[in-house]
């Protein structure tokens, strides 16, 4: 039913297959498909103005019970349209679903956590790639236990070690670290693909050494 949703949702996390079913779901659950267009405004923060928000959410809707009005990229809103949404939400329109997508709460930023006290919050969490390019991202951003964790998963869907250390190569490359750091990790990769070939070396031991070392580089 209507009554269960607020008229205030947020949608918070990075793009994702996840976050779009949810936003089609809400049209579907509370927009008629053939009035859709006329009840359905999608807008971009970047160029939204305080005005045009106001319009939005004064429009009636055209033969239906609620309208929607999704805002994209909403963690670039300006001051005062914050200040606005959270004193609307202390009176809003019943005809009117606000849904604001946020690609992430920023810990200095107050506007998220107090708007989420008038809202049905929908968090969804960054997909992590469970391939060599994604443990790449992870060595990255040192995070030795996150990326010793993703090797394990590799690992396991069947990836061979020799894929692996190709996958972490080719990112090490187009990596824009310094000239020197990029030796320093070449040189661990090839030295880790010696050991594996070489046999000296059981190849989950090699990786996670890599990794480890990978991570540690500074």
């Amino acid at each position: 039913m209507v009554d269960k949703v607020p008229p205030l949702c947020l949608l918070v996390g990075p793009e994702s297959p996840q976050k779009e079913e949810k936003i089609s779901s809400l049209k579907e659950e509370f927009l008629p498909r053939k009035l859709r267009e006329f009840n359905l405004d999608t807008l971009y923060a970047r160029d939204l103005t305080l005005k045009l928000l106001q319009e939005r959410l004064l429009v009636l809707p055209v033969k239906s019970g609620r309208r929607m009005v999704i805002v994209r990229e909403a963690e670039r809103l300006n001051e005062e349209t914050k200040r606005f949404i959270l004193s609307y939400c202390l009176k809003p329109s019943t005809a009117v679903i606000l849904v604001l997508d946020l690609a992430k709460k920023d810990a200095k930023d107050e506007f998220c956590a107090k708007a989420a006290k008038y809202a049905k919050v929908y968090n969804f969490l960054e997909a992590r790639r469970c391939d060599a390019f994604g443990l790449w991202r992870q060595i990255a951003s040192r995070s030795p236990d996150s990326a010793l964790k993703t090797l394990s998963e590799i690992l396991k869907n069947g990836e061979k070690p020799e894929r692996i250390i190709g996958g972490l190569r080719y990112s090490c490359e187009k990596d824009a670290s310094g000239l020197a750091e990029s030796k320093r990790r070449l040189r661990l990769l090839i030295d880790c693909d010696l050991e594996i070939k070489t046999g000296r070396v059981k190849p989950v031991f090699a990786l996670e050494k890599l990794v480890i070392g990978l991570c540690g580089l500074r």
